[in-house]
């Protein structure tokens, strides 16, 4: 697993940090101490406590051998085929070289590539290329779904994983015009959001796939949140993404970000986009794709 490493003024902040940033619960998570705030004049603390963190490592399943019969099972028959031809080609032979007066096995004739080219091959995929585009024009002509039916089949589903983990949440839906949010509250729903949300992420790939694509939805916009993850994470965020923009400032320098999502880009750039002096842009190819920022 993935090492996370924060400061903060305490070593209980320090920790509060990377449990923001995992999105697991405090059992769920092992830590490091890399340095302790030192004590200076009064009693004051002098410093900031350096703590590293990890989702604690999970038993690996043993693989279990699959059985390939349909392998075996094809290779016999190729076996066979090859048998067949031998005895095939021996039989031939034979009848050619006796004296019995018996005429050679005329063979079937093997279909050759011209068959390929033939007018019906050719009509035939005509044929098949206007029933993809008669299919094309069904889709295109499709009228759009119902936001409510795809906000309905995303709480299904997202109430299904949920309880396929063994935990219990109230997954609601906020809908306004084409945006879908499906909000999943409870506790112990750590392993939903997963080291970074990248779990949460694939949660929302796959809501998207049952409830959108199945439908023939391609208008609504679909969110996933998780024990109001997302909401946390916007907001640290922000407050980086101000933080890294005075210095950009000051410095003159631009500053390049880590590579992150692109709600979490989204994000970066609307915080930017209420600072003056500074700018910017995407740069790379997802999942690698950073912001920089630049000054104005």
């Amino acid at each position: 697993m993935e090492w996370v490493e924060t400061t903060g003024k305490t070593l209980e902040e320090a920790r509060e940090r990377i449990l923001d940033q995992l999105g697991v619960s405090e059992d769920d998570v092992e830590f490091e101490i890399v340095e302790q705030p030192k004590s200076g004049l009064f009693g004051l603390m002098r410093g900031e406590a350096r703590v590293r963190g990890r989702v604690r490592p999970t038993e690996v399943r043993p693989k279990q051998e699959r059985k390939r019969g349909r392998g075996r099972g094809a290779a016999s028959v190729e076996s066979a085929a090859d048998a067949s031809d031998a005895g095939s080609s021996r039989l031939e032979a034979e009848e050619a070289t006796s004296g019995g007066g018996r005429s050679p096995r005329k063979s079937a004739p093997r279909k050759n590539s011209a068959a390929k080219n033939s007018p019906k091959s050719a009509d035939k995929s005509e044929r098949t290329s206007k029933v993809n585009a008669s299919d094309r024009d069904d889709v295109e002509d499709r009228a759009p779904v119902d936001p409510e039916l795809v906000g309905q089949a995303a709480v299904a589903f997202v109430s299904g994983v949920v309880e396929s983990f063994g935990r219990t949440a109230e997954v609601d839906m906020r809908l306004e015009g084409d945006e879908i949010e499906i909000h999943a509250n409870g506790e112990d729903l750590g392993l939903l959001v997963g080291p970074g949300g990248r779990t949460l992420l694939a949660l929302q790939d796959l809501t998207r796939v049952v409830a959108q694509r199945r439908l023939g939805d391609h208008v609504t916009r679909l969110r996933v949140d998780v024990a109001g993850y997302r909401e946390r994470r916007n907001a640290a965020l922000e407050k980086f993404v101000i933080q890294v923009a005075n210095q950009v400032i000051e410095s003159g320098a631009p500053r390049s970000l880590e590579a992150m999502p692109s709600s979490d880009r989204k994000v970066v750039h609307d915080v930017l986009g209420t600072i003056d002096g500074v700018t910017s842009r995407s740069e790379g190819e997802d999942p690698y794709r950073r912001v920089v920022i630049l000054p104005a």
